[in-house]
């Protein structure tokens, strides 16, 4: 890395994902100054080489370029409430949960404070940081993402701009976020189903990683479904599903797992097939899920 591209960075929350963040900006040869409300924090950080600043004024005025690591954007203006006027002509990129709106509020409050904006979002675990196939992306100023752009790579090699809307990165975040938790508790549910047998967890983690990569292969073709609202070429239809689902009542009874978290999902697919989508693709799904009244609060 030249000088001219070591940019210095600001990183404020030093939690798992935060701290991943300062390691990787003071392996690349960033000046990395560090905050964190709990100061102890900071110290292993500190022990690579990053700067503490006691307060958080100072950590925001000590490079042009500021990253947030908090919880939730009201987490973020609340931890930078003091610095609004350190803020001023730096470029502040949050990496935090929440929704659009909030995207949008901390946006104006940035740019009211005379900084330039962009949200962002890493979409994998801490470890996975700076990784050459991590990936993170952005909305909202391109200006701060062009200028930056080096820099913000080191924290991992599939680095993404959405578009100048402030609250892209945070809707995409929430949409892609939606798959994690119906996944991880299907191979919860699983695992307990297994282990009723007297057989270990680790034998099923082959073919559930091919299972992924099966209904990987599929997001083409349902996405493809979905934007051309044509469900009609079924290779998996709403009633196949709807046949399957007195399956996990059966294995229920048999392994005395609970499989009450399924009942919702069965109800919405029952749903598509009194709509009429029993014999279109699963995709069909989509259709049921969309309120009847849906109100555009963006722009």
């Amino acid at each position: 890395m030249t000088a001219k591209n070591v940019t210095p960075v600001t990183v404020i929350g030093l939690g798992s994902m935060g701290t991943a963040l300062g390691e990787a900006f003071v392996r690349a040869g960033h000046p990395t100054t560090v905050w964190n409300r709990t100061a102890a924090k900071a110290a292993p950080l500190v022990a690579m080489g990053a700067r503490h600043a006691e307060a958080v004024e100072d950590a925001v005025a000590a490079s042009p370029l500021v990253i947030t690591c908090l919880t939730t954007f009201d987490d973020t203006r609340l931890a930078l409430r003091r610095a609004g006027a350190s803020l001023r002509g730096r470029a502040l990129v949050t990496l935090n949960s929440g929704p659009p709106a909030g995207a949008r509020e901390t946006a104006a409050w940035a740019v009211g404070h005379g900084a330039r904006f962009l949200a962002g979002a890493v979409k994998d675990v801490p470890s996975a940081v700076g990784a050459p196939d991590t990936l993170l992306y952005y909305s909202g100023d391109r200006t701060v993402f062009e200028e930056f752009g080096p820099t913000l790579s080191v924290l991992g090699g599939d680095t993404v701009h959405l578009g100048e809307e402030a609250d892209l990165a945070a809707l995409y975040e929430m949409a892609v976020g939606a798959m994690l938790l119906p996944a991880l508790v299907g191979f919860f549910q699983g695992a307990a189903a297994v282990q009723a047998r007297g057989l270990e967890v680790a034998t099923m983690v082959r073919f559930a990683g091919k299972w992924l990569d099966m209904i990987k292969s599929l997001l083409p073709i349902y996405a493809k479904e979905i934007d051309a609202g044509d469900y009609t070429d079924a290779a998996s239809s709403v009633n196949l599903f709807l046949a399957g689902a007195a399956h996990d009542e059966d294995l229920s009874e048999e392994a005395n797992v609970d499989t009450a978290w399924l009942a919702p999902l069965h109800d919405l697919v029952r749903r598509a097939a009194e709509a009429g989508h029993g014999e279109h693709s699963i995709s069909a799904l989509t259709e049921v899920l969309r309120k009847a009244e849906r109100r555009h609060t963006y722009g």
